[in-house]
Order: structure tokens, then sequence, then C-alpha cells
């Protein structure tokens, strides 16, 4: 997998991704301390409305950029979208007041709505190659799920010696560097830039309407968001109130999740060498459902060591099953864009699933709260399945890509 480093650019642009993770990583550490700071006892409430605003940011502005990416210079337009979010950043511990810490997260998750999808349709134009794309696809799958191991650790080392106030400059510094890493890189010029990509930019959630694969990957979404609202959501309450296990069991279950969509990421660039996108993705949606399902029963029958073991096993299983649709949907995206209308799709990808997180976080923290959460765990295990059988169904059959990349085997499938 790490041979795909060797490329110049994608190292550039995978080492400012990198950064860029890490400064995200302990923004959320120190937001918490923050809200806690102005707001005290109702500091929750605070951190329910920045994600609320977080989601709301993805969604709105995400179709946006990708009818502007075309028009704009890229390598520009990242490096603005990433400085934005560092002046963002650093102003944040400056603050006194709720309303000013919305506004510096609206601006800053306005940043990362229109960086992040335009950075994910700049690796394939550098990685031409379909295994070494692959191979990046799983790597940037792997750093995610490092960040989310690794911010924390690094955050609680950092405030042994320094104030949460620091951790905002640790923010605004990586995303500084990735601004100037990306500015730095030399970008091949994109399909996005021809009239014909400029013409059908805007219609980035076009396809997903009217491609059944696409259709079937909104589904996949649905199932996707249903296990990871119950994991982040969730977690705490469940071993910390359920299980009775002290704050070091709550990080030991989100690591089980993070392991088990770290093995997969490992393990599938060898298996997607091998089989389709579609034989991956439509199984793991089964999986999640099936996580969540025995989730539920394990916290209805059973308590003690074997609850705890049982979560924990779960929970790797949501990982996993998570792993197996998000790290093929670049490949798939990169399959079932016409010319010029990637930017365009990977922004209307990043709008979409954000918008089913938008319904499943609020709805994980209500139904856990207020029906207990075997039952809430068994009512997003249906909706997993309910979503899995609506994927399966739309992607009934093998569709050869309309946008092959250079050195694919004729006739294989993509989509």
């Amino acid at each position: 997998m790490l041979r795909v480093l060797a490329h110049p650019a994608y190292r550039r642009l995978f080492t400012a991704q990198v950064l860029a993770l890490l400064g995200t990583g302990l923004a959320t550490v120190a937001l918490g301390l923050l809200a806690y700071d102005l707001a005290g006892a109702d500091a929750g409430t605070v951190l329910g409305t920045a994600l609320t605003i977080k989601m709301l940011a993805y969604v709105g502005v995400s179709p946006l950029v990708g009818a502007l990416a075309g028009r704009l210079p890229r390598r520009a337009f990242l490096a603005s979208a990433s400085a934005l979010r560092a002046v963002c950043a650093l102003g944040l511990p400056l603050v006194g007041e709720l309303w000013q810490v919305y506004l510096l997260i609206l601006l800053l998750q306005t940043g990362s709505a229109a960086f992040t999808p335009v950075f994910q349709a700049t690796i394939p134009d550098v990685l031409t190659d379909e295994r070494d794309y692959t191979r990046a696809l799983s790597l940037s799958r792997l750093a995610y799920d490092l960040e989310s191991l690794a911010s924390p650790l690094v955050a609680a080392a950092l405030l042994t010696v320094v104030g949460h106030d620091a951790l905002f400059l640790g923010t605004g510094t990586g995303f500084l560097a990735a601004s100037v890493l990306v500015l730095l890189t030399r970008l091949p010029r994109s399909r996005s830039d021809s009239e014909a990509g400029r013409a059908g930019a805007a219609l980035g959630i076009g396809p997903f309407l009217t491609t059944p694969r696409l259709r079937a990957l909104l589904a996949m979404n649905l199932a996707v968001a249903s296990a990871t609202a119950v994991v982040l959501v969730d977690t705490v309450v469940i071993v910390r109130d359920l299980l009775g296990r002290d704050p070091s069991a709550v990080a030991l279950a989100l690591g089980a999740f993070g392991a088990g969509s770290m093995v997969v990421a490992l393990l599938l660039p060898g298996a997607l060498d091998r089989v389709a996108d579609r034989a991956v993705m439509l199984p793991a949606g089964f999986v999640l459902a099936l996580g969540l399902a025995v989730a539920a029963l394990t916290l209805s029958v059973t308590t003690g060591a074997v609850a705890w073991a049982g979560v924990l096993a779960c929970w790797f299983v949501l990982g996993a099953g998570t792993s197996l649709v998000l790290t093929p949907t670049g490949r798939l995206l990169r399959g079932s864009a016409a010319p010029g209308g990637l930017p365009a799709l990977f922004a209307a990808q990043f709008a979409l699933s954000h918008a089913c997180f938008l319904l499943t976080y609020p709805l994980a923290g209500w139904l856990g709260a207020r029906a207990g959460q075997p039952f809430s765990l068994g009512v997003f295990a249906l909706l997993a399945l309910a979503a899995a059988g609506a994927a399966t169904a739309l992607w009934r059959t093998r569709v050869p890509a309309r946008a092959a990349w250079p050195g694919q085997r004729p006739g294989s499938d993509t989509g």
C-alpha cells in the first residue's frame, strides 16, 4: 500500500491530508474544553449546536463547491480553503461569546466543505493507475482511522504542558501547513477544466437520482450513518451507564470501531484487485445491520463481562462494515463520472452522505434517551437492513463504468 507514496505529488497531498486531520482532531478536543469554559454544564448543548452547524455547512456548501470548482484554479482554491480554516481556528481562543464561537465554526466548516470534496476529486487526476488509486483510497481511510485514535492522545499529552487554547494553535498550524504543501504541489490539469465540465459541474446531485449504482450508494450512505451515529453518539452512555465501565473503556470501545475499520483498509486493496466494488459494498450493508442487531440482543440478554466483550466485538464489526463501504466509494464515483464531472460528483456525495448524518445523529440521541439503548440499536439495525436491501435492489446488474481510468481491464466491473 505504501508504494503509492513514491509518487511525489501524491506524497505531498497525503501529508497535507494527515496534517489537516491532526489539526481537526486537536480542534475537537479544544472545542469541548472551550465550550465548558463558556457554558459550564450546558457545554453539551453548545457542542450539539456546533455539530449541527457543521453538518448544515457540509450539506449546504458542498453542492455549490461542486458547481464552482471547475471554474477556479484548483491549487489556489484548495490552499485558500485550508487557509480559511486556519484563520478561524486561530480566532477561536480569542472569542468570549457563544455567537462568536458559532460564527467561527460555521466559517471553519465552510472551509472544510470546500476543501474536502475538491481534494478527493484531485487524487484520481494525480494517480491515473487503477491499482495506485485503490491503494490511495485505503491509505486515506487508514489516515482517518489513525487520526481518530492519535489526535486525542496528542491532545492529552499537550494538555499536560499547555492550556487548551494552545491546541487551537496546533490546529491552525496544521491547516496552514496543509495549505503550503498544496501550493508546492504541481497538479495535473483536471478534466473539469473543460467546457463540458463547466457546463455539467452543477449537476453533481443529478446522477445520484438517475444512475442505479449511485442510487444504491445513497442507500449505503444511510446504512453507514446508522452505524456511525450509534457509535459516536451512544457509546459513552452504553459503556458508562449500562455497563458501568470507567471512562477509559469509552476510548477502548471507540478504538475497537477504529480497529475494525483499519483492518479492512489494510486488507481491501488486494481484494479489490480481484473482485468488483459491487461484490464488496453490497454485503457490507448487511454486515452493519447484523452488527447492530447483535449489539441490541447482547445488551438485552447479557450483563457484565459478557456484555462488554459483545459490545467490543460488535463495534469492531461495525468499523469493518463501515470501511467496506467507504473505502471503494471513490472508485465507484470515479467510474460513474461523466467527463469533467468528477469534482461535482464528489461534492454531491459529500453533501448527501452528511445529510444522512444530520438525520441519524439526533435520532440516535433521542431514541437512546427515551426508549433505551437496546431498543435504539434495534431500530438502527432495521434502518441499516432496509438501506442494505434497497441498495441491493437498486444495484442489480453489473454496468460498465462510463469513464474508465487508463489501464482498466476491458469489461471490468466498477459499478
